[in-house]
């Protein structure tokens, strides 16, 4: 507590010093430009002397006025209001002429008429700086914010209990924080970085810290899209090639995010998590939710309100808001700017370029997308939503170009931590009870680039082994960015194409593609999935020279002959069904990587073949196929274990995912269910809409989210194969339109198809038919339960 009030009185007088200083400059100007105004000797000082007196006005003059004038104010109670106003200028005049007065060798000196002048201008800078200088402090943001919810609340009549709080059950707010791995979280708050959830885990009756594991494919895209929506089948990875079509899928790309959207509700017949009175701020995906904000799949939506980039006008609408996120994207910019030189100086390794445009996509994602996101959701509690889910992407990003377990990312940790700290603060004044669960959607893994490694990039690797001209200098092979891609959405800007997602030179060439340290290499003329013996027939040199390559951990082909195999150096051969944890190519890879290339080997979608770089068990090191030196997409490392951090009052996860396994599943076998936590992002959802049940009860919609029936404004799927790419889903206009959305019922056409049982739901709950009106539960009430954390 002592340390806190320390800081709050270093704060206000670094405040107190700031405002001092700008008041005496603006003291110097005046004296430059009024003749009248007088700041030295009848023979003139020096520049320092002249400094010196224009820095004690101001002090004199600022001290008048918080001591002088609430008693002139309190005095003047009585006098007219007209007569009140034009008295304020000729007493703030009048302390000045006092300051004045003031200061030593009366080296200060105006005519009235001059110092109402002088008063009024620095009355108005100073005003303006402690303004811009409180809106960086979240005390001050946050009971201004607090003091805008009862306003709203007492316009919309919205009723209190006796406690000055909303009668029913609790809400409950999901914060992503993107790419923080479960050990990045530990160590930051046993080390001190993130205070706020060292609070939360060192209060018993607090919250508790549970890992999960990722699917093969360990990317926001797979991983929200299966939380989010229950489902990320036939996702392998960030980006993939799609033959049927010709099209390049990306999980950044707004039309992409629609697709798999659809897709995923087309699958499970639900709208998502938050269908139910929800909130989806700063996602790749909706949910469901009917409220948005900077929802990536959202961004090519007509209507008005359906915009991603809604959330920046209702954020920027408060000039308070503008200036306090300005300051900080400026100074960003220049923390970037002085850590990369930094870096360059010291020569630290490994290392990727930082230059360009690429300090101001990082303020992007730390500062922008970080306030309106959080200023969102505060709002969203501020209303009462029932549940909210948001995305913080700001250390995924830093932590990309300087490292997970950099200095640079340590300090986007710290202020995460902040913003964690004012939304727990702001349960205190939200008109409902709040519980918040912190989560992330996969870890980062560190490790110097491939091409940085060997000089090559793994498109050079691939063209060589099948005898193609490859180029003398090993092109950068583009990096992934969510936030790059945010920036031009919110500039309203098409977000452009990127090279790998353009048709190759000739119809024979590979496309390869990166999603950190996973390759995808489709060949466009083989229709189907490309087999080995295919492969080998063709390139005979392609296979081995892969599988032998040092930075290559393992490959995953089709053959005729055994089935899939997975290939390996020294000549490893093992076919799929024999695949097993510890041993042979993936040896090193830890539990759970045989059931996670089991499972994207069953995708329609998986790559004709399938390569994961190596992995150093002893440095946790991993070589990205992109320009990244903290990665993740694959297997390997920390990239796979992201966190759960949930009240302990809500169902143990562990608990929740054994209760949705399949009945005659024992419990040393029951999907899902590993002694560390859930697996997959599937099982996550699992956890998340059980919890969601136990607070609020069934989530039920009273309508269907209707994004299912848009056009598609990717590429275009041929005639008559609406629902291509999505085996099994439904096709022609009932599949995209009525049926899609749940109201084939309604309407006596036919349900929705049964797809069948997923690898990632064993519970076979996805073939069960339509989402039915039903009428939803009691709720379930948890009396005695509170948000924990520091409370101001």
């Amino acid at each position: 507590m002592s340390d806190r009030r320390w800081r709050k009185a270093g704060g206000t007088l670094v405040r107190v010093v700031a405002v001092w200083a700008v008041s005496t400059l603006t003291m110097l100007a005046l004296a430059g430009i009024l003749p009248d105004f007088r700041l030295q000797a009848d023979d003139g000082d020096t520049v320092t002397r002249t400094a010196f007196t224009a820095a004690w006005g101001a002090g004199a003059f600022g001290l008048l006025s918080a001591l002088v004038w609430p008693v002139l104010v309190r005095a003047l109670l009585t006098v007219p209001a007209l007569v009140l106003g034009a008295l304020v200028f000729f007493l703030n005049g009048s302390l000045l002429l006092i300051a004045l007065r003031l200061i030593p060798d009366g080296r200060g000196d105006a005519n009235p008429e001059t110092a109402v002048v002088v008063a009024a201008v620095m009355s108005a800078v100073a005003s303006a700086t402690s303004t811009a200088l409180a809106v960086r402090d979240d005390d001050a943001y946050r009971r201004r914010l607090s003091r805008l919810a009862d306003r709203r609340r007492r316009r919309s009549g919205v009723p209190l209990d006796p406690d000055g709080r909303r009668g029913g059950p609790p809400g409950i707010v999901f914060v992503q924080l993107d790419g923080v791995g479960h050990e990045v979280l530990r160590r930051a708050a046993a080390d001190g970085i993130m205070p706020t959830v060292a609070g939360l885990l060192a209060d018993e009756a607090g919250h508790r810290l549970t890992p999960w594991t990722t699917d093969w494919s360990s990317q926001t895209g797979a991983s929200q899209l299966g939380i989010l929506h229950g489902s990320n089948f036939d996702v392998p990875a960030f980006r993939w090639f799609e033959k049927e079509t010709g099209t390049v899928m990306v999980s950044s790309r707004p039309a992409s995010a629609l697709e798999l959207q659809r897709r995923a509700i087309a699958r499970t017949h639900d709208g998502g998590l938050l269908t139910v009175d929800g909130a989806s701020r700063g996602n790749l995906f909706s949910g469901g939710a009917e409220e948005l904000a900077l929802v990536l799949s959202m961004a090519a939506r007509r209507g008005k309100g359906r915009s991603s980039r809604a959330g920046y006008f209702a954020y920027f609408s408060d000039p308070a808001n503008a200036v306090r996120t300005a300051l900080s994207f400026a100074a960003e910019v220049v923390r970037e700017i002085g850590q990369s030189v930094r870096a360059r100086l010291r020569k630290e390794t490994p290392r990727v370029k930082r230059g360009g445009l690429y300090p101001f996509i990082r303020a992007f994602a730390t500062v922008v997308e970080r306030d309106v996101v959080v200023a969102a959701v505060i709002g969203d509690m501020f209303a009462g939503r029932t549940a909210v889910y948001a995305d913080l992407v700001a250390y995924d990003e830093v932590a990309h170009h300087s490292g997970p377990h950099s200095r640079d990312a340590e300090k986007v940790l710290s202020r995460l931590d902040r913003s964690l700290g004012l939304i727990l603060k702001i349960t205190d004044h939200a008109p409902r009870d709040y519980r918040i669960v912190l989560l992330s959607d996969h870890g980062q893994s560190p490790g110097e680039t491939f091409a940085g490694r060997y000089g090559l990039t793994l498109k050079d690797l691939v063209r060589a082994g099948c005898g193609l001209p490859v180029p003398r200098r090993a092109q950068r092979t583009r990096s992934a960015s969510e936030a790059r891609d945010a920036v031009r959405i919110a500039l309203h800007r098409p977000v452009a194409g990127e090279q790998e997602a353009q048709h190759p030179a000739s119809s024979s060439d590979p496309v390869v593609l990166a999603s950190g340290n996973l390759g995808l290499l489709s060949f466009p003329d083989i229709e189907g999935r490309a087999s080995r013996e295919q492969l080998d027939r063709r390139y005979p040199a392609l296979l081995g020279t892969l599988a032998a390559h040092p930075g290559i951990g393992f490959l995953l082909v089709r053959s005729l002959r055994h089935g899939s195999v997975v290939l390996g150096r020294d000549g490893a051969e093992v076919p799929l069904a024999e695949l097993t944890d510890g041993e042979g190519p993936i040896a090193a890879f830890g539990p759970g990587a045989a059931d996670a290339v089991r499972r994207t080997d069953g995708f329609p979608h998986v790559a004709d073949v399938m390569v994961n770089s190596m992995y150093d068990a002893a440095s946790g090191g991993v070589h990205a196929f992109e320009e990244q030196i903290g990665s993740h997409g694959g297997l390997g490392g920390e990239q796979s274990r992201p966190f759960l951090l949930w009240p302990r009052t809500l169902t143990d996860p562990l608990d929740a995912v054994a209760a949705d396994a399949p009945r005659n599943a024992s419990p040393d076998t029951a999907a899902g269910v590993p002694a560390a936590g859930p697996v997959g992002a599937e099982a996550v959802h699992r956890v998340l809409a059980r919890w969601l049940r136990e607070l609020s009860g069934p989530q039920v919609p009273l309508r269907q989210e209707g994004f299912t029936g848009l056009e598609r404004v990717d590429v275009p799927l041929p005639d008559g194969q609406a629902g291509a790419g999505s085996p099994g889903g439904p096709a022609g206009p009932a599949g995209e339109g009525a049926a899609a959305r749940g109201e084939a019922a309604d309407q006596g056409g036919a349900p929705l198809p049964s797809h069948g049982t997923d690898q990632g739901d064993p519970a076979g709950r996805l073939g069960e038919g339509p989402v039915r009106a039903l009428r939803p539960l009691p709720p379930v009430q948890d009396p005695g339960d509170a948000v924990p954390g520091t409370r101001s």
